[in-house]
């Protein structure tokens, strides 16, 4: 089985708004919803879960029924304390519910990057099955720079190897319970998100050909280039 995984989990702190950011108008409607409109239509899911925070959850399924009116598919849940702990209470879900295998997949999601695209997710569902993981990223155009003490430059990597994260991020859901649950405390405090799970533990992350245009909305000014862009996907 394949589930989609949407996480809605931040509060927004970056975007000074009074409310968590995913829950902002973009266009006419919601961030999230947006975002889920992608997942929905995804008829491999055998559901799409949104995780969110415990004191959003009722307003989050109101949302939902709102614009999507079918609740049928999509179950809300709250999230954990960290980004990896509201991964695993979807995989605890999943297996409660629907019994975890080597075959139980899912597609991880930002719940603020509402550009992503069919391709994006199917290519997700296909290297998670045949590889175990994936991470979807884009290769960097600007150099990047590394500062070990946010003052001076301490390295200057080679550009052609370099990559900017982005999600979805696509795990075989049991292999991924088994190695976060097999992390020391100190261990997992150095992830950043799951897909660092795998590189910790000597596995292979493939990667999924990202678009430069599937951005995460953190900043005001994010808001103004998504607004852009809704209009352009409007209009076609």
């Amino acid at each position: 089985m394949i589930f989609g995984v949407v996480l809605a989990g931040g509060m927004g702190s970056r975007m000074g708004k009074d409310k968590p950011k995913q829950y902002l108008l973009v266009g006419n409607k919601p961030i999230l919803i947006h975002t889920l409109e992608k997942f929905y239509v995804e008829s491999a899911f055998e559901k799409v879960i949104v995780l969110c925070p415990k004191e959003w959850v009722s307003h989050t399924r109101n949302l939902i029924q709102k614009y999507l009116k079918d609740m049928e598919r999509v179950v809300v849940l709250s999230g954990g304390a960290t980004r990896n702990e509201t991964i695993m209470n979807s995989i605890a879900y999943i297996e409660e519910n629907y019994g975890l295998s080597e075959d139980t997949i899912i597609v991880t999601h930002d719940s603020v990057r509402p550009f992503v695209t069919k391709r994006i997710i199917e290519e997700n569902i296909r290297f998670a099955k045949e590889f175990g993981a994936c991470d979807t990223a884009v290769a960097a155009t600007d150099t990047i720079v590394c500062s070990e003490d946010n003052v001076v430059i301490s390295d200057i990597p080679e550009r052609r190897k370099m990559y900017q994260g982005q999600t979805p991020q696509s795990f075989q859901a049991l292999k991924l319970k088994n190695l976060y649950y097999s992390l020391t405390e100190e261990e997992k405090n150095l992830l950043t998100d799951a897909a660092k799970i795998f590189v910790m533990k000597g596995e292979k992350v493939h990667i999924v050909e990202g678009e430069v245009f599937n951005i995460k909305i953190t900043y005001p000014y994010d808001l103004r280039v998504a607004e852009a862009l809704i209009k352009g996907e409007e209009s076609c």
